[in-house]
């Protein structure tokens, strides 16, 4: 991995280290990518979610593009999943999305896709790194200059995705909350799920460029369970800023988390097509496994971050996979995580059953797990902290087979987790607050 892309692209604070003159850079760069490997006039697609630093960092992006000789083509405001999608849709042969996914609004990213709607690999991604660092001689002038080619109906075959995926079910009769994080979900949510007959309630779906995530969406997800409550609606749905993540809340205002959603399409598609396999983390609660267990559907675990979900995934041919924090890939619908789809398919779970979302979470029986996030810690430490290891290893073995624990680096933010599983919440809350204090103590900066 390079020094700019992390595992989900580059993040950082816009127009401090996210710069109008990086995401210059970056277009000519991945520009001169494609022309080494794929085209000699490349198009890349190019999507945001509405943060205010979308603008600027968008212009500057399809300037880079259209100076090394590539076509911009611009989607405007879109779903990450969407960008995938229509990179192929649109005939690109890369698609680039702007977003900070569930960061603050000071925050912006950029992840590139290749023409097959999958994300850049290792070695493309420090190709791109390699190229931005080279002198670039290569001015093309007159007609050789690319253009910015905008395209009749952006979002359509998305739109008409996201509705086929429901296989024909229909949702009539279904009343549905779904909080859209004042992001990308803003346009394509209610008007996806209101085609397939749901009565559709809209909560933080008015974004204004400043209040993306802000108190609402996926890292939020008791506002959605308090608004299921109090519309009377059978169901609640929340996306985060890129809408690449879901997690839904049942009727009795109950939080149903990504573990419980994979385990629903799990339990569904094994029902369907004799599902034997289903990819997730080591964050994935213990009572996932022992569920999946009970069914005869072997688990296969991967690191933190749905592109390795995605690499197990395919690597083994599997059909379903996803994380806790809501990024599920369906293989045969989609190439990455689209909360979007996965609450199409939810629904469609529902629909077809006539149960309840409540009575679906039962094929889980979770165990109590708390996680705590230490800030203004030297995360790149971590590793190599031998009496902080020691500690985390006599935690564990107390805990026995009843509970586990598990610290880790964030991989997008400066922090380092701290998550407990135990028998009782009050356990592992004790162990993850003592482990946090070792943390914090052991790793702090300066």
């Amino acid at each position: 991995m390079g020094q700019l892309f992390g595992t989900d692209g580059i993040r950082g604070v816009a127009n401090v280290e996210l710069t109008p003159e990086l995401l210059l850079g970056l277009g000519r760069a991945v520009v001169r990518t494609l022309k080494e490997s794929r085209s000699p006039h490349p198009r890349v697609a190019v999507g945001r979610d509405p943060r205010a630093s979308g603008d600027m960092l968008t212009a500057a992006l399809i300037a880079g593009i259209t100076s090394a000789g590539g076509d911009a083509i611009p989607l405007g405001v879109v779903p990450t999943p969407g960008v995938a999608l229509l990179t192929g849709a649109h005939g690109a042969d890369s698609g680039a999305v702007l977003s900070a996914s569930h960061n603050p609004v000071g925050d912006n990213g950029i992840k590139f896709f290749a023409h097959d709607g999958f994300k850049l690999t290792d070695a493309e991604e420090e190709r791109v790194e390699e190229l931005l660092q080279r002198t670039d001689e290569d001015r093309p002038t007159g007609t050789a200059i690319g253009r910015v080619r905008e395209p009749a109906d952006a979002l359509g075959p998305y739109l008409d995705h996201l509705v086929d995926a429901a296989g024909g079910l229909r949702f009539d009769g279904l009343r549905v909350v779904v909080d859209c994080a004042n992001g990308a979900a803003s346009a394509v949510a209610p008007e996806v799920l209101a085609r397939l007959g749901a009565t559709v309630h809209a909560v933080h779906a008015r974004p204004d460029g400043e209040n993306i995530n802000a108190g609402c969406g996926s890292t939020h997800p008791e506002v959605v369970a308090r608004a299921v409550v109090e519309a009377g609606a059978d169901v609640g749905l929340s996306f985060d800023g890129d809408a690449d993540r879901l997690i839904a809340a049942d009727h009795r205002g109950n939080v149903v988390d990504g573990d419980a959603i994979l385990a629903i399409l799990a339990a569904d598609l094994q029902a369907e097509r004799d599902l034997s396999t289903v990819v997730t983390t080591v964050m994935t609660n213990l009572g996932f496994k022992i569920g999946m267990r009970e069914r005869g559907i072997d688990v296969v675990e991967t690191k933190v971050g749905d592109r390795y979900v995605l690499e197990a995934m395919r690597a083994g041919g599997h059909l379903l996979g996803g994380e806790q924090s809501g990024h599920l890939i369906l293989a045969e619908h989609a190439t990455t995580g689209d909360g979007v789809l996965s609450g199409v398919r939810l629904l469609a779970t529902l629909a077809r059953t006539g149960r309840s979302l409540a009575e679906h979470a039962t094929v889980i029986e979770r165990l109590p797990q708390v996680l705590v996030n230490v800030r203004d810690v030297d995360r790149d430490r971590l590793g190599e902290d031998e009496v902080l290891w020691k500690v985390i290893t006599e935690e564990e073995h107390a805990l026995g087979g009843s509970g586990r624990v598990l610290v880790r680096a964030s991989g997008t933010e400066p922090l380092v987790r701290v998550m407990v599983e135990a028998a009782t919440e009050e356990r592992a809350t004790t162990v993850a607050e003592r482990l946090a204090d070792v943390v914090a103590e052991r790793l702090r900066l300066g």
